[in-house]
């Protein structure tokens, strides 16, 4: 397969891999990895401290690495 191929079948395995967490986790991930946001400025947004943003980012992250390997 090309270059191009792979990342397309990367980008498609990352979104399910993405789908599969929860509603906050969601949000939190697209706000920090596609919107480019802090965790300061995500925590200050969802009412809650930094330290859970970067507990449930973290958690997430892990989450993700684990439905990619599956």
């Amino acid at each position: 397969t090309s270059a191009g191929d792979d990342q397309w079948l990367e980008n498609i395995a990352l979104s399910e891999a993405i789908k599969k967490l929860g509603e906050k986790e969601r949000t939190i991930i697209s706000r920090r990895f596609y919107s480019g946001k802090t965790q300061m400025e995500i925590a200050n947004e969802l009412g809650i401290s930094q330290a859970q943003i970067s507990r449930i980012e973290k958690n997430s992250i892990t989450k993700i690495k684990s439905n990619l390997s599956n």
